[in-house]
């Protein structure tokens, strides 16, 4: 780490200190007590999507959340949460920004294929990256939409998650929904819930459409490049959708401080649901690729 990195993380880290405060480190026991407050109980199916800086300064970073996380779930209890890599996807659709086009066949050429124990995340939090690599957690297999799962439902929710249609009725999040699994919000807001991607699935709306995808994908030991349907999802109006769930929905929707992060709790199918209900009236124009 050069002097100017190593600066600047001094400098987030001393931020983090006076943004504690009075308050003091927090542990993993003061981050358990703060989810067992917001609802979090032994045994629950839970998807969580995590800020680690909104929480304060942590003992323990990343892992101190996930110990906290699993304390309160406990082994009969199930963690999950997003592993994606949407940087495997195919270089023609990349955005943000693109590449140059004499640039693509090679790109597909040499990509190294998506391996569920090595292939790291990407655009994700420090926890999520951290726990897609534990022992006992279980990575999904598919190169764009990975989940990762910890606990009594683990494998159930992160097998059989096929190429095609990648967060719909073959994904860890239509299992989350048939187990009657809850969501987190911890320190993020709607715009990062995947759990609307299922509804957008589910959902009839303008300009909704079949898309070509593809990625680099192990088949028998062997790297080849696999293609394969899916539909043009956006989150771009995700975090309006989510404000009206929860103002639609208030007595089902938990909130609560964690460390000093605003935190949401609520069952994922009624979010689900009420988003089908709401893309259906208010998504009115094609969604906008999101690229990479």
């Amino acid at each position: 780490m050069n002097a100017r990195a190593r600066r600047e993380r001094e400098e987030r880290e001393r931020q983090l200190i006076e943004a504690t405060g009075k308050k003091g480190p927090i542990t993993v026991r003061s981050l358990a007590a703060d989810l067992r407050e917001l609802g979090v109980r032994p045994g629950m199916v839970l998807l969580a999507h995590c800020s680690l800086s909104s929480l304060g300064w942590v003992c323990g970073g990343a892992m101190a959340v996930i110990q906290a996380l699993q304390r309160c779930l406990r082994s009969y209890g199930t963690l999950v949460m997003p592993a994606h890599s949407g940087n495997l996807s195919d270089p023609e659709l990349w955005r943000h920004p693109p590449v140059p086009r004499g640039w693509l066949e090679e790109i597909r050429a040499s990509m190294p294929a998506y391996d569920p124990d090595l292939t790291p995340t990407r655009g994700l939090s420090a926890v999520a990256e951290l726990f897609r690599t534990l022992p006992d957690v279980v990575r999904s297999r598919h190169p764009h939409m990975s989940f990762a799962a910890w606990g009594e439902q683990a494998i159930p929710i992160a097998t059989d998650h096929g190429l095609e249609y990648g967060l719909g009725e073959g994904s860890p999040l239509a299992r989350i929904y048939e187990l009657d699994g809850w969501v987190l919000l911890l320190g993020v807001d709607h715009s990062v819930n995947t759990s609307l991607h299922l509804a957008e699935y589910r959902a009839s709306y303008p300009g909704k459409q079949e898309v070509d995808s593809g990625a680099p994908v192990l088949v028998g030991g062997h790297r080849r490049w696999k293609r394969f349907a899916d539909i043009n999802i956006s989150s771009e109006d995700f975090a309006r959708l989510g404000r009206d769930f929860t103002r639609r929905h208030s007595g089902r929707v938990r909130t609560a401080r964690v460390g000093l992060a605003r935190a949401q709790l609520f069952p994922q199918r009624a979010c689900v649901d009420f988003a089908v209900r709401w893309l259906e009236r208010h998504r009115r124009r094609p969604p906008e690729s999101p690229g990479t």
